[in-house]
């Protein structure tokens, strides 16, 4: 059986493709070349091509058919297309980004998502509400139009080895840096879902094994256990032995650490009902594991300081201007329980304890 994965080297690249391999693959990765990694053994064919123009893809995989293709990068829709009748399953992994409202909220009355958000919500439907979003969902259905029997996976936010922009770095750096405050906007209590490289390329390897169940089928794939911002500092500060103080803002005030959250406005959750009933999903290492297992690889394989995952991050690790935020917090903070004090506080519950049988009122008059 012959299997072509298109990227390969990406954070759920090794999972995909080790797991076909372990069922008996042939495995081709298709990707430009960029970015070679040690997890793929020497028996993966590479193809160095760029998956994203027509003329390219159809120059790099001219006369070549596969019985299963998992399409991972590029552009999708294309690919899908220049794989029609090549290929006896096609499988493509789009994002959460597709949902009306998950890109701007603010499309949504009201605005901000209803949680968990199911695989049949609503997905932007013109360009003009909201581009990229709706080439997301356009691409979805490219491929389902090119390929019936395909398989589509959105994925939420990755983390693990060979991210782009790892979030987590934001916090390891600073945590290795000496930094024993951390500014978090939302106060430290958004929730989105996220996904470990290894949950999901398993997720994407029950597709493989289950394609009378999948074919046809749209997935929400992540962590069965989502943490807040503020449970993922603690547990990378608990990783590294360090201790943190979290500096809970709003996300106005919380300058370039708003990119810490995926939302202006709060909790972003993928239902994950259909592929944990259909294809019996469930997480091959849990979140906190998962999380410390990646901030341990970070630490091993620490991006350059200014390069070019800390510009994609967007973060200038501009300490003085976080100190100063921190001093304002912390006035404001004094200012705000001096003036929220009182002296009429009710030290008990509402509810009623008569003591004796047939009281109208107890002790209290409840």
């Amino acid at each position: 059986m012959r299997a072509l994965v298109i990227g390969g080297t990406g954070p759920t690249g090794p999972f995909i493709v080790n797991g076909l391999r372990e069922r008996g693959y042939t495995v081709t990765i298709f990707h430009r070349g960029t970015h070679e990694i040690p997890e793929i053994p020497d028996d993966v064919e590479h193809i160095h091509g760029d998956p994203h123009f027509a003329e390219t893809i159809d120059q790099a995989l001219a006369g070549r058919t596969f019985d299963l293709v998992i399409a991972t990068y590029g552009r999708v829709r294309l690919l899908a297309a220049a794989l029609a009748g090549r290929t006896g399953r096609f499988i493509g992994i789009g994002g959460y980004a597709a949902y009306r409202g998950w890109v701007d909220p603010y499309a949504l009355d009201p605005p901000g998502m209803s949680s968990p958000v199911p695989e049949d919500a609503p997905v932007v439907a013109s360009e003009t509400e909201q581009r990229f979003a709706w080439l997301i969902a356009q691409t979805e259905q490219a491929v389902l139009a090119h390929h019936p029997t395909a398989t589509v996976f959105r994925y939420p936010y990755v983390y693990g080895p060979y991210q782009i922009r790892p979030r987590e770095w934001s916090v390891i750096r600073r945590l290795l840096d000496g930094r024993r405050e951390i500014i978090l906007p939302h106060y430290g209590l958004s929730l989105s879902t996220h996904g470990w490289a290894g949950n999901l390329g398993h997720a994407v390897l029950l597709s493989v094994d289950r394609p009378d169940v999948s074919a046809g089928r749209v997935y929400n794939c992540g962590d069965l256990e989502q943490l807040t911002l503020g449970q993922i500092v603690e547990v990378i500060a608990g990783t590294l032995d360090r201790k943190v103080e979290i500096i809970p803002v709003p996300y106005d005030v919380a300058g370039t650490l708003k990119a810490m959250v995926l939302s202006p406005l709060g909790h972003q959750l993928l239902d994950l009902t259909r592929i944990r009933t259909e294809l019996g999903y469930r997480d091959v290492l849990d979140v906190r594991t998962a999380l410390a297992q990646t901030v341990r690889w970070y630490v091993d394989h620490p991006p350059a300081p200014g390069g070019d995952i800390e510009r994609a991050l967007g973060d200038p690790f501009d300490y003085a201007a976080e100190d100063r935020l921190i001093a304002a917090y912390r006035q404001g903070l004094a200012l705000m329980q001096a003036a929220s004090e009182t002296t009429s506080e009710i030290k008990w519950h509402p509810y009623a304890h008569p003591r004796e049988a047939g009281q109208d009122r107890d002790q209290r008059g409840r």
